[in-house]
């Protein structure tokens, strides 16, 4: 069961910027992230009420997931909508992809929860390399629009980096169960966007049904259901394991831009694609566990 919804989170996720590309030919970034994660929370209230779950008293924790709605929701979900206006969906899952090493540099640099070995600190250094080719500097910085918004999307993941690791330090006790935490997490997120409505969000829009049922999906599927299956995922295999997810994603947005948007891909995205993955195998020390369980074996 575990492995299925680590699958499905993949390919949710995955198929996110999609959905997001598509939402924004009608509505604007900002209307994009509101829709997700507003629908998100009403899904996953919805379940807190099937289940009876029970909401924590602890004004620490409140505290501790108020910061989590907004480094892990409202601020990398509003950088990934503004930059996908300007660079495919499969690239911005390419760039998704970099998160682990993200919460490498911030597990060690930030939070000193972790003490990086020279092979992880080589990994982090892999991963740059990687990034690096994807963004190409030999064709020339321009700061265009595609290059900030390239840099927007490691903004993101480098929130996402810092969120998951300050679950580590601060929430992994918090004896909350995992759809109270996906709750929490984005229904606060939701209650921040909401007041900034009148802000961010008060612009014209124009629907049809794919942008509709992307934002739908995107909102009950992806920012609902698959954060508890991740939380699921998460505290049954531990944090490594449950990062490969991130495998995941990039092959499903790449395969879902080039037959459904007709994108297509430069040989530097691939190729440091590859890279940013030989970063996260390094980073996470997995190249090194898997040798020794070969050599017992």
């Amino acid at each position: 069961m575990l492995t299925l919804q680590f699958v499905l989170t993949g390919i949710i996720w995955g198929s996110s910027f999609l959905f997001m590309k598509v939402a924004l030919e009608g509505v604007s970034p900002a209307q994009v992230v509101w829709s997700r994660l507003v629908l998100g929370a009403l899904t996953l209230g919805l379940f807190v009420v099937l289940r009876r779950d029970r909401l924590p008293r602890s004004i620490r924790i409140w505290g501790h997931m108020t910061v989590l709605a907004l480094s892990f929701c409202v601020v990398p979900f509003l950088l990934f909508s503004w930059a996908q206006q300007f660079v495919t969906s499969g690239l911005a899952s390419i760039y998704n992809a970099t998160t682990p090493i993200m919460t490498a540099v911030m597990a060690w640099a930030v939070f000193r929860v972790e003490k990086l070995k020279p092979a992880q600190i080589a990994g982090i250094l892999i991963g740059v390399a990687g990034v690096m080719v994807i963004i190409a500097p030999w064709q020339g910085l321009d700061l265009s629009q595609s290059l900030v918004a390239q840099l927007a999307i490691l903004g993101a993941t480098a929130c996402y980096g810092f969120s998951l690791a300050y679950m580590r330090r601060f929430v992994s006790d918090s004896g909350m169960s995992a759809l109270m935490f996906s709750f929490l997490n984005i229904g606060i997120a939701a209650l921040v966007i909401l007041l900034l409505t009148p802000v961010i969000a008060l612009t014209p829009v124009r629907l049809d049904v794919w942008i509709v049922l992307s934002l739908i999906t995107l909102g009950c599927l992806g920012t609902g259901v698959a954060y508890i299956w991740n939380q699921n995922v998460l505290r049954a295999w531990g944090p490594t394991r449950a990062s490969t997810v991130t495998y995941i994603t990039p092959v499903v947005g790449v395969m879902l831009g080039i037959v459904l948007l007709g994108e297509t891909l430069s040989w530097n995205e691939p190729v440091g694609a590859l890279l940013v993955f030989l970063g996260i195998l390094l980073a996470q020390n997995r190249l090194r566990r898997n040798r020794r369980r070969a050599d017992a074996a």
